[in-house]
């Protein structure tokens, strides 16, 4: 009753590891997009040999497509009078300035199907207008004609008064039994009308989908045999139970690389590294976060579905806890082109798992990034999967046919400079620079371009994990059983009543243990308090630990030591206020141990090489391929050189070594 099963449903692959007390065995599959609970059966009756698993740790971006694709459910959203086009108003400002043609994306709900109902909360939670109940059976009616399958409730100011919402829920619930209802006061009880209407939508956009997903998948664990109990993964990096994630599938949004930031984070701890920029790249998206010191950079808002260019601003906002990461549209999937004035273009879309890249030979005819990379040498076609998916070298030379001679070089280098360009952003956003940091790379993609993309950001060491190639679900399996609560409650410091904190306070803890202990133990919990906090005058605020004791003295020189940190001065003489808290409750984690030095050994002799180009000189060189298998802690290799596994491959290029250290993993460092 040891074994935990970790499930990663990606936008190509799916990925499953199995821990057992004897060690991890994983495997990946091409994901089944019509039916996904498909390949996670097949994957776990593949890995299982007759264990009896204690938990299944579960993370997918079934939510995220359901948002980029609009193939969620048919959905209304209930708002105050006068409010519905709150949403098509937006910011009331132009993400591009400039462009003449840009184009703001399109609400999930038409106007057609935003209703109104008279009522009025003021900003205080103060009653203006009473809730007209008799308009909400005209509502029901017109949800029926609609064809309605998700109701989104979200009055003005329900985040200081729910009343009027929680009473709108109770008429139409018994008015349209079967409608799926979300409530902003649950999803996001937070200010900023947009945002909190905005990641409301969204929760009903996805819950029907979610909910039924959830249902099959846990009705196929039972009929081979699987009884545990399921945890999702989180945006935020805890795992929570299906109950919640059914409630708030909206929390699941980025929960693939949330799972691939814990690994890195664990890995980091393990090496004593403080400053690593994690690098997740898979067959559809790329992620990279920062770690600075054993903590993630954490944020409350992030766009999903950007639609204009990747440009801030052109998708739709979810406000919810969430690692703080940039995602671009560069994976092995990503389709290259080249646009009207000739330049090579990759992405943002993808061949996904269905065709394919070319060379999977599953019918894909686009150039993809996974065709460059074999057509480079990065892959060896015979070896690909563990040999059980031979790629198809003549379908991808086929394929970059239109593309001109040596552009599988030019695909290489723009992906790579696309993604340091994105690292680089992130970096200068948060206040810090990628040179000088440890590159953590996992992913199927990730080793591959690794050393590439780490020589474009001024890094000079990587680090592999073990079982890179499926490195999120390695990091569910590292994940705390955790859940967060937020209120907006606005206070001066100079008027602080802890008191009345230290009550709301209470509340949010019981509303977090309602859902931690449903799969953790009372006895250990870790509790967190945040603040968000800001100038008075500004607009935005930034997150501040609450020191223990609830002083206003000590918040207030927190918050003073955590706005020079990100902006490199306070400012004197403004006084801070604080516009929303937020309370996490989680399992204890004890961390890893540090792994001990690896005693050198001789440079293992390999009898197979490969030749492999530097898409940064353009020059080929025979390449000699080691299995991962048959590298033991200790060994060093000199590059150019490839170290290859069932899920994916690690590139060592030329003026680059490789040495495993006691963990198993790769250290990669580029030798001067």
């Amino acid at each position: 009753m040891n074994a935990r099963l970790a499930v990663d449903i990606g936008g190509t692959f799916t990925d499953l590891v199995l821990e057992t007390p004897q060690g991890t065995r994983s495997h990946k599959l091409l994901t089944t997009p019509d039916v996904p609970e498909r390949a996670v059966l097949e994957g776990a009756k593949k890995l299982l040999r007759g264990e009896t698993l204690r938990l299944v740790l579960h993370g997918t971006t079934l939510a995220t497509n359901a948002l980029i694709e609009r193939k969620g459910a048919r959905t209304a959203l209930l708002t105050t009078q006068g409010f519905r086009d709150s949403i098509e108003i937006a910011y009331e400002h132009r993400f591009a300035q400039y462009d003449l043609t840009m184009e703001r994306p399109a609400p999930l709900v038409p106007r057609a199907m935003r209703y109104t109902v008279p009522e009025r909360i003021a900003a205080d939670g103060g009653v203006l207008l009473a809730l007209d109940e008799a308009a909400l059976h005209t509502v029901a009616e017109q949800a029926r004609a609609d064809g309605v399958a998700a109701l989104a409730i979200c009055f003005l100011h329900s985040f200081t008064n729910d009343a009027h919402e929680r009473r709108a829920a109770e008429i139409l619930s018994a008015l349209l039994p079967g409608v799926s209802i979300s409530l902003s006061c649950e999803v996001c009880p937070e200010l900023r009308e947009y945002d909190r209407a905005s990641t409301t939508i969204a929760n009903a956009y996805v819950r029907p989908l979610m909910d039924g997903y959830l249902a099959r998948l846990e009705e196929g664990f039972r009929a081979i045999g699987i009884a545990a109990p399921v945890l999702m993964m989180m945006s935020s990096g805890g795992l929570c139970t299906v109950e919640a994630a059914r409630r708030f599938p909206v929390r699941l949004v980025e929960s693939g690389p949330a799972g691939g930031a814990i690994l890195a984070r664990h890995v980091a701890a393990e090496n004593g590294l403080d400053k690593v920029l994690a690098f997740d790249m898979g067959g559809t998206t790329a992620k990279l976060t920062l770690i600075d010191d054993g903590a993630f950079h954490m944020a409350r808002s992030f766009e999903v579905a950007r639609a204009y260019r990747f440009v801030q601003g052109s998708g739709l906002p979810i406000r919810i806890p969430v690692i703080e990461l940039v995602e671009i549209g560069a994976g092995g999937g990503s389709i290259a082109r080249r646009d009207a004035l000739g330049r090579i273009m990759v992405g943002p879309d993808s061949s996904g798992s269905a065709p394919g890249p070319a060379c999977y030979g599953r019918g894909g005819l686009s150039p993809t990034v996974t065709d460059a990379d074999l057509l480079l040498g990065r892959l060896d076609p015979a070896l690909f999967a563990g040999g059980t998916m031979p790629l198809d070298e003549a379908a991808a030379q086929k394929s970059f046919a239109p593309l001109g001679a040596d552009a599988a070089i030019g695909v290489a280098e723009i992906v790579d400079e696309t993604m340091a360009s994105a690292a680089r952003v992130h970096a200068v956003e948060n206040g810090e620079d990628t040179a000088g940091r440890t590159m953590i790379a996992f992913g199927g993609a990730a080793p591959l371009h690794a050393a590439r993309l780490a020589q474009k950001l001024g890094i000079t060491r990587v680090v592999v994990p073990l079982g890179a190639g499926v490195g999120s679900a390695h990091g569910f399996l590292q994940a705390p059983i955790g859940f967060e609560v937020v209120r907006t409650r606005y206070t001066r410091l100079d008027n602080m009543d802890t008191t009345a904190l230290e009550a709301m306070f209470t509340d949010m803890r019981a509303e977090a243990e309602a859902v931690v202990l449903q799969a953790a133990p009372a006895d250990g919990l870790v509790e967190s308090r945040t603040a968000f906090m800001r100038y008075r005058g500004q607009g935005h605020e930034i997150p501040v630990l609450v020191p223990p004791g609830l002083a206003a003295t000590a918040l207030h020189q927190a918050f003073v030591a955590a706005y020079a940190r990100v902006f490199g001065r306070a400012i004197p003489g403004l006084q801070p206020e604080v516009m929303t808290w937020a309370l996490a409750l989680s399992s204890p984690l004890a961390p890893p141990a540090r792994l001990a030095e690896a005693a050198p050994l001789p440079m293992p002799a390999t009898s197979a090489s490969r030749m492999l180009t530097d898409p940064a000189t353009g020059a080929a060189d025979s390449a000699a391929i080691h299995a991962r298998t048959s590298l033991a802690p200790g060994a060093t290799l000199c590059g150019p050189a490839l170290i290859i596994e069932d899920e994916t491959t690690t590139i060592i290029p030329k003026h680059w070594t490789a040495r495993i250290n006691a963990g198993g993993q790769i250290i990669l460092e580029h030798a001067p």
